[in-house]
């Protein structure tokens, strides 16, 4: 249990930091783009990222540093899901909303509303309660067909969601956010259940649709994530990230894995998990209004001439 808690906790401090770092790059890219070529240049028709300007925003140096830290944190947070159950290791590495949202004043300019930092609290309250609930995690092998259904479901999710984000265009960043947090999640589900870790085998591992499920949802969550963070609220787009990546697992952990809480606190992990999606979507709706007043490009400050 120490171990898993320890991890999670590393895992959202990196994902915390890279989703800073990844919305510097991705603005200082766009804010470049437009310098140089218009301000209509790198936007869709609906005024959503174009995948050139997507592409651009991911070769700075910001958000690969923003991605290479995202990458550390899938390790601890694959860990952290093979120790804790799903509701208490997703909810604690969603906790990097609160790193992501002191490292946007600084890095971002951002200033936060008091209803955002009474968010945040509530946020953090709720993750005491559902560490002091938690009780010991579930199993981790399921039918195959499920395993099945989590790459087709993966695969919709990101592909149909693509789609509809960039319909959306420049007023899709709260789903954008959204179903990122659902890949994210069945990146989460696919890790408990993967076959082929214990005991090791390749064979097994390769074969398992489980394994293909964890690259969609990652990969596709990483490329939502960058969207919402091009045109909406940081704290925003990783607010409704959280209750992705959250909500379903959680769930999926509970009745289908065996994961519970310790005798008699099944009341205190209920109302920790519901206050913790809460909070976070008290932030999601505080940061996009404060997208709303000062536009979708929060100024980035400028690096200090020596």
């Amino acid at each position: 249990m120490i171990l898993g808690l320890v991890t999670a906790v590393a895992a959202s401090a990196c994902y915390g930091t890279g989703s800073v770092l990844q919305a510097v790059g991705s603005r200082r890219s766009a804010r470049e783009e437009e310098a140089a070529k218009g301000a209509t240049t790198g936007v869709t028709e609906r005024g959503g990222p174009s995948l050139t300007s997507t592409a651009k925003a991911a070769v700075t140096w910001e958000f690969i540093l923003g991605t290479v830290l995202d990458l550390i944190g899938f390790g601890l947070g694959a860990l952290a899901a093979r120790l804790l159950p799903l509701f208490l290791s997703q909810t604690i590495i969603s906790a990097n909303l609160v790193i992501t949202a002191v490292l946007s004043i600084r890095m971002l300019g951002l200033r936060l509303k008091n209803l955002e930092w009474a968010s945040i609290g509530v946020l953090c309250g709720a993750l005491v309660l559902l560490a002091t609930a938690a009780g010991p995690e579930g199993g981790h092998h399921v039918a195959m067909a499920v395993h099945w259904w989590l790459l087709a479901v993966s695969v919709v999710l990101i592909a149909g969601g693509s789609l509809i984000v960039r319909r959306l265009g420049s007023s899709g960043a709260i789903v954008a956010g959204l179903l990122s947090g659902l890949g994210f999640g069945a990146l989460g589900i696919g890790v408990r259940i993967l076959d082929g870790i214990q005991p090791f085998g390749l064979g097994q591992l390769a074969s398992d649709p489980a394994l293909y499920a964890i690259l969609v949802g990652g990969l596709g969550g990483m490329y939502l994530h960058t969207v919402a963070l091009q045109i909406g609220s940081v704290n925003g787009a990783t607010a409704a990230l959280v209750v992705g990546e959250t909500v379903v697992p959680g769930a999926v952990g509970v009745l289908w894995l065996g994961d519970s809480s310790r005798a008699g606190l099944g009341w205190l992990a209920a109302a920790g998990f519901v206050l913790a999606v809460v909070s976070a979507v008290g932030v999601a709706y505080f940061g996009q209004d404060e997208v709303e007043e000062h536009g979708a490009q929060p100024k980035i400050p400028e690096p200090a001439h020596r």
